[in-house]
């Protein structure tokens, strides 16, 4: 009979021939995952130097005069 290397091998392809379908879709799930990794890492060690401006794509944000504590008017644009 089979042992259990052998079934486990025979499991394995199964799945991977099945599974083939949405490999494409796991890839790209992976690879945003990751990337939010990132971000959350470096926001994370960023946080960590309050001295630093940071630029969150896609907001505008109003400055603070530091004089009357109102803003100036201006308005940040986003990098891209």
């Amino acid at each position: 009979m089979f042992g259990l290397s052998e079934l486990a091998i025979i499991l394995i392809v199964v799945a991977a021939v099945l599974a083939i379908k949405k490999l494409p879709e796991l890839t790209r799930s992976a690879g945003k995952s990751a990337r939010i990794l990132k971000s959350e890492a470096r926001a994370a060690r960023d946080a960590d130097e309050p001295g630093t401006p940071r630029v969150i794509q896609g907001e505008t944000v109003r400055r603070e005069d530091p004089d009357t504590g109102t803003g100036t008017g201006t308005q940040d644009t986003p990098r891209g």
